[in-house]
């Protein structure tokens, strides 16, 4: 495994070693394990350039490919892959190619205004750091990394249940109250004691994920943990086992608990409205059936999202669920969006959809597994650059300025 580090720094010959790297893991039989997640021989075009320092990045493209090179294969795969044949993966894609702009000139954009208001917070970009579990496995600092990032660019965070770092170090690293998103166990003095841990902690909003019940992820599985001496050195087998590691489960009995929503029904969302003065959302919504059960149960807000395509397969991309959700809706509540977002002007169809901020997940984990925290701050930077310029290229000098008719489906 490769190292990841905050400084890139490197000879030639070493650019070139990882280089040779990916043309190994396309030729390999790991290729076929992995399927569409390794893809052609052609890595290096699939994914961007193989740069050598942080400097070099001009796209997240370009930190995918890093990451790939730097990443041990079970991490990759863990971070990489989707439902079943990962298809998700393109149809997430594929969706925002469905949506075309309708730029406006003569507009004065000398100044941009990038920021969103939720819940009474106002942040710097409408960019929210997905919550993706056992961050550790890509970047010592992990989910610490990620919330010094967030605090230099006054991004929204949210940490998930697995995560690898505790919700008050996270917290402090944010400098700023973070979102906790919620997998439930099966031991509701369990859950219930965690989530007064996380409001202690000061965290404003409880997001509840609702979309595995359940799931199939294939190339993972093909990974024998116990056949690898480098897996071994961090994985404990067991069940139990695993979940004892992670911070937010210190001092629980967790013998016998199970993690899922697969017994859950609406009434539980009305548990948590009684247990939290937290604002409680529901991520992983993707009908206008399923928003309005939102709103019938008092939900203070909507995340849509497959899952980065992770949840189900043969599903519609995120950014057609979201415009059925956004009708459903009616802004009744803020509706976030996740799943597949790679490009400003992903990020500007979202929000001329109705988003009122938009979630990343890989482009992050791909800039903390190759420079740390300042990875993760240069694909902030890079995305609120194109932001910027199609803002400026639409007439929109503000977030509040970005309508419908800047789009035609």
């Amino acid at each position: 495994m490769i190292a990841p580090g905050d400084d890139m720094g490197n000879t030639k010959e070493e650019l070139q070693s990882r280089r040779a790297l990916l043309r190994f893991l396309a030729a390999s039989p790991l290729a076929a394990g992995l399927g569409s997640l390794l893809g052609p021989a052609s890595l290096e075009a699939q994914e961007g350039v193989l740069v050598e320092n942080l400097e070099e990045v001009l796209n997240v493209f370009d930190m995918q490919a890093v990451a790939h090179a730097r990443f041990q294969p079970g991490h990759w795969a863990y971070m990489a892959q989707a439902a079943d044949d990962s298809g998700m993966l393109a149809v997430n894609r594929a969706g925002f190619r469905d949506i075309t702009l309708k730029p406006r000139r003569l507009v004065d954009v000398s100044n941009v205004d990038m920021s969103v208001e939720l819940f009474g917070t106002r942040y710097a970009l409408p960019i929210f750091l997905c919550p993706c579990g056992a961050q550790g496995a890509f970047h010592p600092d992990g989910e610490v990394a990620v919330g010094r990032a967030a605090r230099s660019h006054n991004v929204l965070q949210m940490l998930s249940t697995v995560t690898n770092e505790s919700v008050e170090d996270v917290t402090r690293a944010r400098g700023a109250p973070i979102w906790y998103q919620l997998y439930p166990t099966s031991k509701w003095p369990l859950t219930r004691d965690m989530i007064k841990r996380v409001e202690d902690a000061g965290s404003t909003a409880l997001v509840f994920t609702v979309d595995l019940a359940a799931r199939n992820l294939e190339d993972i599985a093909r990974f024998r943990r116990d056949d690898n001496p480098v897996c071994q050195a961090c994985h404990t087998p067991g069940y139990e086992a695993a979940f004892a590691k992670k911070p937010m489960f210190d001092g629980a009995d967790i013998r016998g608990m199970q993690m899922g929503i697969g017994g859950l029904t609406w009434d539980y969302v009305d548990q948590l409205k009684a247990t939290t003065s937290m604002r409680v959302l529901l991520k992983g919504i993707v009908t206008a059936e399923d928003a309005v059960r939102c709103l019938d149960h008092g939900v203070d807000g909507i995340v849509v999202s497959n899952h980065g395509g992770r949840a189900d397969d043969t599903g519609q991309s995120s950014i057609e669920s979201l415009a059925e959700v956004l009708e459903a809706v009616g802004g009744r509540v803020p509706v976030l969006v996740d799943s597949g977002f790679r490009r400003g002007t992903d990020i500007f169809k979202a929000l001329a959809l109705g988003a009122t901020a938009v979630g990343i997940g890989r482009p992050y984990l791909w800039g903390l597994g190759s420079f740390g925290q300042a990875g993760v701050e240069r694909v902030l930077d890079i995305l609120s650059r194109e932001l910027t310029i199609v803002m400026q290229q639409m007439g929109t000098p503000s977030v509040a300025s970005i309508t419908r008719s800047s789009i035609e489906r």
